[in-house]
């Protein structure tokens, strides 16, 4: 099974080969556990346990990711975090048992492909990815329907709403690995981490699911009556912001190939989107002006719009061809009124202001797009408190286990 339908399947039970998986929100790629001794190596080191209950919740987050049906996300994000809880002892300088081996990943885009590095961050760091990752599938989740033989494509606003909580939620676990865990790693682990948690990569996909929320928000805006132009003329610019942040992130690496090559398209063809709708709702705000100057920049601002939907789509093409093959869902909610309206706009203003274009060729130019404060901001995040089988008072732990609770 390729990347994408393994990526997009976990958390549902597996299906037939040969099914293209639909995408609204990209998932980079998605690590999962491997198996490894852990008891063995924490044998002495903590309590037996402890060890046991480490070991068993880590097989048990192995498994669920292994074969089990749509209602696992859930169940595999409440055992992360059981095991988070555990791991965060693992971390503890008092304990000195960050340098540990046996920590084993693979990322289900390469099979059978593990890392191994000898660090508790190094675990910690894949253990938040693999959250965020599992939250950006249910963001997907909620804007494909049950029935993917629809033509017409409606997503509630409950569905629009739960989204962006779920991708803010996602950039806040990703925001953490990059400011709160990667600093705890030496330069010589940093250097042999997967490309998946390089600090550029988990930038972008941090960035990349502001720029979804702020999309989806500027879809809700355009359905309610109290919405202003000029309020989604700001959504649509501050998608183009984030977008252009993603892509500067992405652009530090130049070794594409696979899901990071699928991740760039991605990414080009949603900036496209963004600039389009950016440039269609800064055109119908200046074309509100008296003044000739503003109708000409409210054409080229039009004419701009209609040629970027119209790259959009190549790159929407190319996106879905490249390796591993997806499909997009039909265009709603924004898309779908932008690919009736922009057309519609270009052409008739082109034709109101048509005299204005050839009398007042020196202000034939496309104004800048505004920019703004970006509003969405990655959901605060914290590690949760060790658990409390490391709560040992008055004395330490090598003393611990000297006391006999390590027994063989």
């Amino acid at each position: 099974m390729g990347c994408a339908a393994s990526v997009y399947q976990v958390g549902k039970k597996k299906k037939k080969k040969g099914i293209i998986p639909e995408v609204s929100i990209f998932v980079p790629s998605m690590r999962v556990p491997a198996q490894c001794d852990l008891q063995r190596t924490l044998k002495g080191l903590i309590p037996k346990d402890l060890a046991d209950k480490l070991t068993f919740i880590r097989n048990q987050i192995l498994l669920i990711a292994q074969d089990t049906d749509v209602s696992a996300i859930d169940e595999l994000q409440k055992a992360l975090q059981e095991y988070l809880s555990l791991l965060v002892g693992l971390t503890r300088k008092e304990f000195g048992l960050q340098e540990l081996n046996g920590f084993k990943w693979k990322n289900l885009e390469d099979g059978q492909e593990e890392t191994s590095v000898a660090n508790s961050w190094f675990e910690l760091l894949s253990v938040l990815h693999m959250m965020a990752m599992l939250t950006l599938v249910e963001a997907n989740m909620k804007l494909i329907p049950k029935d993917m033989a629809m033509t017409e494509r409606a997503v509630s606003g409950d569905c629009m709403r739960d989204t962006v909580d779920l991708l803010l939620k996602a950039s806040g676990y990703l925001d953490f690995c990059v400011q709160d865990v990667l600093v705890h790693l030496p330069p010589d682990i940093k250097n042999k981490l997967p490309k998946d948690l390089h600090q550029g990569i988990l930038e972008a996909t941090s960035n990349q699911a502001l720029a979804q929320g702020t999309e989806i928000q500027l879809g809700l805006a355009l359905e309610s009556q109290n919405a202003t132009l000029s309020v989604k003329r700001r959504l649509a610019c501050e998608a183009v912001s984030y977008y252009a942040q993603t892509l500067c992130c992405l652009s530090g690496d130049t070794n594409f190939h696979g899901t990071a090559k699928k991740h760039m398209l991605f990414i080009k063809w949603k900036y496209l989107e963004a600039k389009a709708a950016a440039y269609y709702y800064h055109g119908i705000i200046i074309d509100k002006g008296t003044e000739p100057s503003c109708h000409v920049s409210a054409v080229c601002c039009f004419l701009a719009a209609e040629e970027l939907l119209t790259e959009s789509k190549k790159a929407s093409l190319s996106f879905c061809l490249a390796e591993p093959v997806t499909r997009t869902p039909p265009a709603w909610g924004v898309m779908k009124y932008l690919n009736k309206k922009v057309p519609e706009t270009a052409a008739k203003k082109s034709q109101m202001y048509g005299y204005l274009l050839d009398q007042e060729k020196n202000l034939r130019v496309l104004p800048d797009l505004p920019e703004f404060q970006l509003s969405l901001k990655p959901e605060d995040y914290t590690l949760p408190e060790a658990d409390s089988t490391w709560d040992i008072p008055g004395q330490s732990l090598k003393e611990h286990l000297k006391d006999g609770v390590e027994t063989d």
